[in-house]
């Protein structure tokens, strides 16, 4: 993928080495003191307990070291596509397009929809409207699930912005107010439309970029179809536990996910990516 000769996003929040210890101030170091004289407890126990760092500064600093830097501006890189593609498509329906950003954690992060661990892996958050991605997810894509490459890792952040076009478009919103409402077999069949629909965004992203900038090489589109098959629901299931449980599915098959993200590559038309209006998604 070329990605080193475009620009960079300048929304990208860089929240990387905060997911750890709480970080303690001369003043905060004092009040543990105190408290440890008037409780008679050691005070090396109470900051264990409450898990923090001494010193002024308020959080780990972030990893150093020239491959995650590198990573940093990869994904810097490709969301400033995304941002290039879409706030072009949103012209063309006569709209603005409100930028997103991404944030870089590693461990865990607080986000307007909660706590997440780095364990659920990417993911956009509507109520702040931003992409959490912790980079160690890279190397997870590439080993765990066999699926290594930079635009494979490209199709997981495009895939994370399909959802906030969704959001802007209200169609994320009709989704998420059918909870509670429905039953959870019905529930989980509309989730996996919506994660279908933004692995066609995803495609239709890669389709307008590759006219905008040509940044696909030999091998790419390939890359991320083997990205969208290995995180299917089916074969994370099997992977896991051995069998799969289709009503379970909240995110789609294999073979779906491959299918909405080709069929937006090949179309690059948000009409044709519809996918709660068709009887086989």
């Amino acid at each position: 993928m070329r990605w080193q000769t475009g620009r960079q996003s300048t929304n990208v929040e860089d929240r990387r080495g905060r997911g750890g210890p709480i970080g303690l101030g001369l003043g905060g170091l004092l009040l543990v003191i105190i408290l440890a004289v008037v409780f008679k407890k050691d005070p090396r126990a109470l900051l264990s307990q409450l898990n923090v760092q001494t010193g002024g500064g308020g959080g780990m600093s972030a990893p150093a070291g020239p491959e995650q830097e590198r990573l940093k501006e990869f994904a810097s890189a490709v969301l400033a596509d995304t941002e290039d593609v879409w706030s072009d498509q949103f012209r063309q329906m006569g709209r603005d397009y409100p930028e997103p950003t991404l944030v870089l954690f590693n461990g865990r992060v607080e986000s307007a929809c909660g706590l997440a661990s780095a364990a659920v892996g990417p993911f956009y958050c509507p109520g702040d409207q931003k992409v959490y991605l912790d980079l160690s997810f890279f190397n997870e894509l590439a080993k765990r699930y066999e699926s290594p490459g930079d635009f494979a890792q490209a199709y997981v952040i495009a895939h994370e912005i399909g959802h906030h076009v969704q959001n802007q478009l209200g169609i994320m919103e009709k989704v998420n107010s059918m909870r509670g409402r429905i039953s959870e077999e019905e529930y989980n069949a509309l989730s996996v439309r919506l994660e279908l629909q933004a692995d066609y965004l995803a495609g239709m992203w890669a389709h307008h970029a590759q006219k905008m900038r040509q940044i696909l090489e030999p091998g790419d589109i390939e890359e991320a179809l083997r990205a969208a098959t290995a995180i299917g629901d089916d074969a994370l299931q099997m992977q896991a536990q051995g069998y799969v449980v289709p009503d379970s599915f909240t995110h789609g098959s294999s073979e779906q996910r491959l299918k909405w993200f080709t069929r937006g590559f090949e179309s690059g038309r948000l009409e044709d990516g519809d996918t709660f209006n068709t009887s086989d998604p």
